[in-house]
């Protein structure tokens, strides 16, 4: 809201320095005359019909044109879209001087051959390219000014993230090293229990030394999960009801570390997974453009299950940082089940 306000007074503001500017030229092309002659009845319409004509332009650019062509990277899309407000600046122009002007006062500006859908675009796409650049120009300020914002908090949750990594990272040689040590004793005559072991260390492994970056292959990270629920089936047992389901090509696409693992923790952690009626549900599909992930669980009566809190909060910065907009994150609760849904684009290798 901060920001849409900061936005609106500079809009504001370069309204005002347009006018002036425009006024300006008509004292220093006519003198008092011509620049009073602005205040004086009758007012100059056709002035005024430039301007609403001019910043309605700028408006869809900034607002609609640009974030969805420049803000994703589409500039031939721009260049298609430069022509569509040449030709809306021409309309909406003509709609107000030659229809609704004319209509109270019975004059033309432009006369009968000039009126003509190819002349009087083209006469006017001077005044429609100033208003695009201007509105350009400003768009790509303000995005070049919210980079540098995502990038400084960016840095600053993941130094955080970071001292918080080396925190519990206090001695871990001597629980690896413990852990190998039982691996070792049981391997031959507990085969199974070594096994689960060594996937317990592989899990904390990668906790502590691989997922420090901001970006991970999707390979690790499913494995990961997988991992984390293979031991919850162990802890469970045969009372463990919980459908698992990845559908899609995983390979290393990079993808925000330890992101899929909240919702799957939060499930262990506030649902309920013993109900063989309405087993939990973890499904991720992975498409050439995104990559989704769904969760469904029944909610435990102990448990205070909200949509707010401390670790959606900072999954959503993590993910507004990264990603900006290009993201959907929901949670939702209908009665006693929560269900979550994300889906991220597919970023380049990195």
């Amino acid at each position: 809201m901060e920001i849409n306000k900061k936005q609106g007074y500079f809009h504001l503001i370069l309204v005002l320095i347009i006018v002036v500017l425009d006024l300006l030229s008509d004292y220093v092309y006519g003198g008092d005359k011509q620049l009073l002659s602005n205040f004086q009845l009758p007012l100059n319409f056709n002035r005024i019909v430039i301007y609403t004509a001019t910043f309605t332009t700028y408006a869809v650019n900034f607002y609609i044109v640009s974030p969805f062509t420049l803000g994703k990277k589409h500039y031939f899309r721009f260049a298609i879209g430069v022509l569509i407000l040449i030709v809306v600046f021409g309309r909406v122009r003509y709609l107000l001087e030659e229809v609704i002007l004319y209509h109270f006062t019975g004059q033309h500006n432009y006369f009968e051959e000039s009126r003509k859908f190819l002349f009087y675009t083209f006469d006017n796409s001077l005044y429609a390219i100033k208003a695009v650049l201007y509105s350009t120009l400003v768009y790509l300020f303000f995005e070049f000014a919210s980079n540098q914002t995502r990038i400084h908090n960016l840095e600053i949750d993941y130094n955080k993230a970071e001292l918080s990594l080396l925190k519990s990272q206090l001695e871990p040689h001597f629980l690896f090293n413990t852990l190998n040590a039982f691996y070792t004793d049981l391997i031959d005559e507990q085969p199974k229990v070594a096994k689960d072991i060594l996937r317990l260390c592989q899990l904390l492994r990668y906790v502590t030394y691989e997922a420090g970056t901001e970006f991970m292959p999707l390979s690790k990270e499913i494995n990961f999960i997988e991992d984390y629920i293979y031991l919850h089936r162990k802890r469970f047992e045969d009372t463990l009801f919980l459908e698992y389901n990845v559908t899609g090509t995983i390979s290393d696409q990079p993808v925000p570390s330890l992101v899929f693992i909240h919702f799957v923790e939060n499930i262990f952690k506030h649902g309920v997974v013993t109900n063989s009626a309405f087993p939990a549900k973890i499904s991720i599909i992975v498409t050439e453009e995104c990559i989704s992930m769904e969760t469904a669980n029944l909610v435990s009566v102990a448990e205070q299950y909200s949509a707010s809190g401390i670790g959606k909060e900072n999954l959503e910065r993590r993910l507004s940082a990264i990603f900006k907009n290009d993201y959907v994150l929901r949670y939702e609760q209908s009665e006693d089940v929560f269900r979550t849904f994300l889906q991220l684009p597919i970023q380049s290798k990195r």
